[in-house]
């Protein structure tokens, strides 16, 4: 059932390029690799979608609206293949912001400098043929003395290939780089060639997590950020960029017979003005009826179970702008 306030649902080929220089020497068992790997960029340039490619698992949320990734999301992969045995954490971090200051926005730049402090490789993403002053910005805070390997995104997207062998080298020559590789997170190009790259560098450890983990984030976590999602994307330009969602009840309740467990969740959107809220809820309440509906959708897949989702739109005006509202929200 839907009203004007709460909406609830249950039920190209492209050519192989060297990444790198130095061939990499022979694995065993005693060569077994694992740490931090901090993915950084500028807004937009495909740092959530390569992450998720990466993982083989939608963990962090991809929308066309910039700064979508607000938190630090952590997604793990355990490879077990002979002569390759290694887990990456991986960061994702939110695209660093220039043009805006406030206490959002200076949370998630804290974000991604605490990062890059705190991993062992850093992965910078830019996209290809795209390379400027937001991008030059992020290079300035890597951290000296640390492996970062350049991620040229989107190779997909350029209609003349001959002009991508000429910015690789002119990116080449911004950073030392361990390596440059060209990638499509989003046609998974190359990404094996990114992830040999990486391996280089992580230090020789055993497991960080057990090896069936994705993620390191709540279920409480990954629900609110799955309705953040679909807002964003269903709303688009439509949407002020003062909305984020807030899981006000979460409950597993044990399955029934041959049944996994089935999770009831309350989530509102927080809107900052009244003058939002009617675009969230949408003619009748159908907008926040399909946000929840293809939320939930989502939820259910990565939870592999049933989901009772409910959402409704309030209001907190100037959450953006207000630290303590932001702590409350789940901003560090």
């Amino acid at each position: 059932m839907t009203n004007d306030t709460t909406g609830h649902d249950d039920g190209h080929d492209l050519p192989d390029f060297d990444a790198g220089t130095e061939a990499a020497g022979p694995a065993n068992a005693a060569d077994y690799r694992s740490g931090y790997v901090a993915i950084v960029g500028r807004p937009n340039v495909g740092k959530s979608t390569l992450l998720n490619r990466l993982v083989g698992e939608k963990i962090s949320i991809v929308s066309r609206k910039a700064q979508t990734t607000r938190h630090r999301i952590t997604g793990i992969l355990t490879d077990e293949n002979a002569g390759h045995e290694a887990q990456f954490v991986f960061v994702d971090t939110p695209g660093f912001q220039t043009k805006y200051s406030n206490a959002l926005n200076r949370a998630m730049n804290r974000g991604v400098t605490q990062a890059l402090n705190d991993v062992d490789v850093v992965v910078m993403v830019v996209e290809a043929g795209r390379y400027g002053g937001a991008d030059q910005q992020v290079v300035r805070l890597l951290p000296e003395g640390k492996p970062v390997v350049l991620a040229v995104n989107k190779i997909d997207r350029i209609a003349d290939k001959g002009a991508l062998l000429p910015f690789l080298a002119e990116v080449g020559q911004a950073h030392p780089w361990a390596a440059v590789v060209p990638v499509s997170a989003a046609r998974g190009k190359q990404t094996a060639e990114l992830l040999g790259e990486i391996r280089k560098h992580l230090p020789n450890e055993g497991l960080l997590f057990p090896e069936d983990e994705l993620t390191d984030k709540s279920e409480r976590f990954l629900a609110a950020e799955y309705i953040r999602e679909k807002l964003f994307r269903l709303l688009g330009d439509e949407l002020p960029y003062g909305a984020t969602v807030e899981i006000e009840k979460f409950e597993v309740e044990p399955g029934q017979g041959t049944k996994g467990p089935l999770r009831r969740i309350f989530a509102a959107i927080v809107v900052d003005r009244d003058s939002h809220k009617p675009i969230v809820i949408g003619k009748g309440g159908e907008t926040l009826k399909r946000i929840a509906t293809e939320a939930r959708q989502d939820m259910e897949r990565l939870f592999d179970g049933k989901v009772y989702l409910e959402v409704w739109v309030k209001v907190k005006s100037g959450w953006t702008d207000d630290d303590r509202l932001l702590r409350s929200l789940g901003y560090e």
